[in-house]
């Protein structure tokens, strides 16, 4: 009896020693990779994207220059494209489960794993691609808005005809 007891906690301490070391494989070989921390400025919370990424553009020198490159660098660049794309910067929403709502931020990314962010400034809207100002279109004047905002069936009650 006391042998059986012996070779079955053998065979029990022998499957577990194979699962960790299973599981310390899997961890070693993953190729997946991993998640993006990247914090609430406000709360220092998980933030949770909820858009894709929009990348941003520059279309003068001055904007490189304020990026760190060379007047001349800069100069040059643009001699020969009219726009250069900004890598490691983007435009990118967000969702914070502190705050309860979705914001806007610029996303610098500084090294591996590490990201800067801003609230993005109206600016820079100007120069991503494929993004939807979140102010609405500028050239769409009010009453367009509010027809658009207005349920169907009701807005043919805003319109008096004159015969």
């Amino acid at each position: 009896m006391v042998k059986s007891d012996l070779s079955l906690s053998a065979v029990t301490f022998g499957q577990s020693f194979r699962e960790v070391e299973l599981q310390k494989r899997c961890n070693r070989n993953r190729k997946r990779s991993r998640r993006r921390a990247i914090y609430c400025p406000h709360h220092d919370c998980d933030l949770h994207s909820v858009s894709k990424k929009f990348s941003l553009y520059v279309d003068r020198a001055e904007q490189l220059q304020a990026r760190g490159v060379g007047r001349r660098n800069a100069l040059l660049l643009f001699s020969t494209q009219t726009t250069v794309l900004l890598s490691g910067e983007w435009l990118e929403a967000f969702w914070c489960d502190e705050c309860q709502q979705t914001k806007w931020y610029h996303v610098q990314k500084l090294g591996q794993n590490r990201y800067k962010l801003s609230q993005a400034p109206g600016e820079l809207w100007q120069q991503a691609t494929g993004v939807i100002h979140p102010d609405g279109n500028t050239s769409v004047g009010e009453f367009t808005r509010q027809q658009a905002r207005m349920p169907r069936y009701d807005k043919i009650n805003q319109f008096h005809f004159t015969n």
